[in-house]
């Protein structure tokens, strides 16, 4: 059953997801080379704490930390660890808060670099042509999910159906050549982390079938995606990591939105 928010619960979602996008950009801003992501972790627990709020994926049976970061191949539920991370990595940070009794989820997957303080002067610096190519290449992968997620968003307003986000999604990362991971979903989310309607990366049936989007209706719409098939096995004897099966590169990007009667706001955003 799809749980409609009121305007009240869906400000107090507002307000927590504000706070929620804030600690994602500290977290972001400090991932570079050198930082291991335990240490990430600890101060997602810290910032959580700062803002008032409570970790959203300890409410998950058997799950204890704060985030969930995923290296290169590896997409969804990888556990921090000692990891130190490397110049070249692609990382994703998926984190989720609950404020006020209600949850908001979010995620964002960046490339490492060095900091600048700490990179040699640039005219003493020549890229190899593989480098340079590789980096180009894992910039426009992120940002075409970047773009994939504005064009979901765009279309989750009332009237319209999960078919629609689904849809969008599905069609910008195959026209960009890659691929959606099709056993993985958004959600809605609220007084729970996880609620109804499942949002699934393509189109699984015919659109009119598909949950009707209306007012209310707070929903985590996530981009979810490979360079490679898309096909994901558990990479790690932990029970949760999952990777992409042919070891290609992954991202998510995910914000919480909610629906209104004549516009759909992000509430994870600034």
């Amino acid at each position: 059953m799809i749980d409609v928010k009121t305007k009240e619960e869906i400000q107090a979602m507002r307000e927590g997801g504000k706070k929620l996008w804030r600690i994602l950009q500290k977290l972001l801003s400090e991932s570079v080379v050198g930082i291991s992501l335990q240490t990430l972790e600890d101060h997602a627990q810290k910032y959580i704490k700062n803002e008032g709020g409570l970790p959203s994926f300890s409410t998950v049976k058997g799950y204890r930390w704060a985030t969930c970061l995923c290296i290169n191949d590896e997409v969804v539920h990888g556990i921090p660890s000692p990891y130190i991370l490397q110049d070249g990595d692609v990382l994703t940070i998926d984190i989720g808060m609950i404020y006020k009794g209600f949850h908001t989820d979010s995620a964002w997957t960046k490339i490492i670099s060095t900091p600048l303080s700490f990179r040699p002067p640039s005219r003493n610096l020549k890229m190899p042509d593989q480098v340079r190519h590789d980096r180009l290449s894992k910039e426009t992968f992120l940002k075409i999910g970047e773009e994939t997620l504005k064009k979901a968003i765009s279309v989750a307003k009332a009237g319209n159906r999960v078919g629609h986000i689904s849809q969008a999604i599905e069609q910008s990362i195959t026209d960009a050549g890659y691929s959606v991971v099709r056993s993985l979903t958004g959600h809605g989310v609220g007084k729970t982390l996880h609620e109804e309607p499942m949002i699934p990366e393509y189109l699984d049936k015919p659109l009119e079938r598909t949950p009707l989007l209306v007012s209310g209706m707070t929903l985590a719409i996530e981009v979810i995606y490979a360079m490679g098939k898309g096909a994901i096995v558990y990479s790690k004897d932990d029970g949760w990591t999952l990777a992409s099966k042919d070891e290609s590169l992954t991202a998510v990007f995910e914000q919480t939105i909610g629906i209104g009667e004549s516009e759909t706001s992000v509430l994870t955003g600034s």
